[in-house]
């Protein structure tokens, strides 16, 4: 048995794993490219603020040899104190660089820069203690003449080892100076190739999820969908399959599921139009009309038009002329099979009815104008008024001109009054309250009642298109008005939601924006009570 079977992984599974692959190589890549950048920043660091300043400081400690040895000559010529001034300056020039140019390197700096400053020191010192003290204290003792003789007698060997005891020294920096630069560069260079690399990793892995995309999900979908063209097209017996991803095989059998009970009910439907031939031999025409109307409505299931109304409409109407004209004179089944036809075309049509109304939301348009909330509730409550009755009270406030189609926003409002005054509590009267609230870019508008309220379990399920809470038989209706309305919200922009935290009722909330560059009247206050 395999222990890994990708076979059986889900698309998710797939996914997942994918992403933590690239998660992992990127995370690896991104902490090498971390430590690359710091040795980078810290090879760029030792060139601009040590090897830079040290070798800045060499030339300088040059200067500053040939000033103590041009003093030396200038004092031995003219015997003038003054004349040592540039030797003086010198000499503490050079104590300084060399100071600084140690502190630069370190303890734990270049070896052979440090062996240089002890080669400079050395050589420094033993030039000043042979030439340039002797001549000092010649021309101190003895006069300029003296001092002039030692310079005349003075081997220029010494003063030459230590400029060259210099140069080795700026030398030695250069080459620290140069090793920094070659690995500065060698850690951009590495940094450009992780960058390449991640690139390469994010491409790939874009391309293996295009290739799953297109294995598990693209291909097996429009394979799905040819098979279930081909059952809409009338062949029931075409099996469903799917060799897609576990999601997909799963799909691909609960729609062939679906499809084994429709035949089952067709043939059913089919053995039961075959009774009522037989039964009643005088119905023959109108058995011959029936059976192209269910063989349209049978079709209705595969074709989403409303161009179907129309032969709806016939299958309704001669089903409730056979109910009128023949009930009672055949048997008690067949009585029944004409009363289900009749009531499953009328809910049909109102299912009907409900998509086109559905559909038509944002797709027929008059365009936007200004609504005044207060006309719109009044209009609301004229068209409920005979659905209220005499105990309803039905109050609102504060409402807004807002931007909206009024005919939509009517609707909207049609349909919440609507179920609060459908879900009553039985015995209680009626009381819905309609206000409204602006925020910072929006209004936000509130109905509430104290009917039967809603479950929280359910409140991602009344706004789902055809989505009943209750029996067919305990209230009327398809389940389309809230999803309508949330439908109207979202086309005039705004958001709705179910309030949870009501003890009794129902609380909806809805949104409608502020739309830019649009002067947002003040609301005016006023209380309607429908007794």
């Amino acid at each position: 048995m395999k222990l890994l079977d990708l076979r059986t992984w889900t698309l998710r599974r797939r996914v997942v794993a994918l992403s933590l692959t690239v998660a992992l190589l990127l995370a690896i890549l991104g902490a090498f490219a971390a430590i690359t950048a710091a040795d980078s920043n810290e090879h760029i660091d030792n060139i601009l603020n040590k090897t830079g300043p040290m070798r800045a400081s060499g030339e300088s400690l040059n200067t500053a040899v040939v000033n103590q040895e041009t003093g030396i000559r200038g004092y031995a010529i003219s015997g003038d104190q003054n004349n040592l001034k540039p030797y003086n300056d010198g000499l503490a020039a050079q104590q300084r660089l060399l100071d600084e140019i140690n502190r630069l390197n370190g303890p734990d700096g270049d070896p052979a820069v440090r062996a240089s400053l002890q080669q400079v020191q050395l050589r420094a010192d033993q030039w000043r203690a042979t030439v340039a003290e002797p001549v000092i204290n010649a021309v101190r003792d003895e006069g300029p003449a003296a001092g002039q003789a030692l310079i005349d007698r003075a081997d220029t060997r010494q003063f030459d080892a230590l400029r060259a005891a210099i140069t080795d020294l700026q030398q030695d920096i250069l080459v620290v100076r140069n090793a920094s630069a070659a690995s500065a560069k060698r850690t951009g260079t590495v940094l450009v190739a992780l960058e390449i690399f991640a690139a390469v990793v994010v491409i790939l892995a874009g391309a293996i999820l295009l290739l799953l995309l297109d294995r598990l999900v693209s291909r097996p979908v429009t394979e799905l969908a040819e098979q279930v063209r081909e059952v809409a097209r009338g062949d029931y017996d075409k099996q469903i399959t799917s060799g897609g991803s576990p999601e997909l095989r799963v799909l691909a059998a609960d729609v062939d599921g679906m499809r084994r009970q429709i035949a089952s009910e067709l043939s059913e439907v089919r053995e039961a139009r075959g009774q009522i031939e037989w039964v009643n031999d005088q119905l023959k025409q109108q058995a011959e009309e029936l059976t192209r109307s269910n063989r349209d409505l049978e079709q209705f299931a595969y074709v989403a038009s409303h161009d179907l109304q129309e032969p709806l409409r016939k299958v309704a109407s001669f089903c409730q002329l056979l109910q009128r004209r023949y009930a009672g004179q055949m048997d008690e089944r067949a009585d029944q099979y004409i009363a289900f036809a009749v009531d499953g075309a009328q809910r049909m049509q109102r299912l009907i009815n409900d998509l086109l109304a559905f559909s038509r939301i944002g797709r027929l348009t008059a365009g936007f104008t200004d609504v005044d909330l207060d006309r719109v509730l009044t209009e609301v409550k004229s068209q409920l008024e005979a659905r209220a009755g005499d105990d309803a009270e039905i109050n609102w406030s504060d409402l807004p001109t807002v931007e909206g189609e009024e005919p939509l926003l009517t609707t909207l409002f049609v349909n919440l009054i609507g179920n609060s005054l459908k879900f009553r509590r039985p015995d209680v009267a009626p009381v819905i309250r309609v206000s409204a609230e602006r925020l910072e870019d929006e209004w936000q508008i509130n109905v509430r009642d104290n009917g039967i309220g809603i479950e929280p379990e359910f409140a991602d399920k009344v706004f789902v298109i055809f989505q009943r809470l209750h029996a067919r038989d305990a209230y009327e209706g398809t389940g389309i008005g809230l999803a309508i309305v949330k439908k109207i919200v979202e086309y005039h922009g705004g958001r709705i939601w179910l309030d949870l935290e009501v003890a009794e009722g129902t609380s909806i909330y809805f949104t409608l924006p502020l739309l830019a560059g649009v002067p947002v009247a003040e609301p005016r206050k006023q209380d309607e009570v429908a007794a």
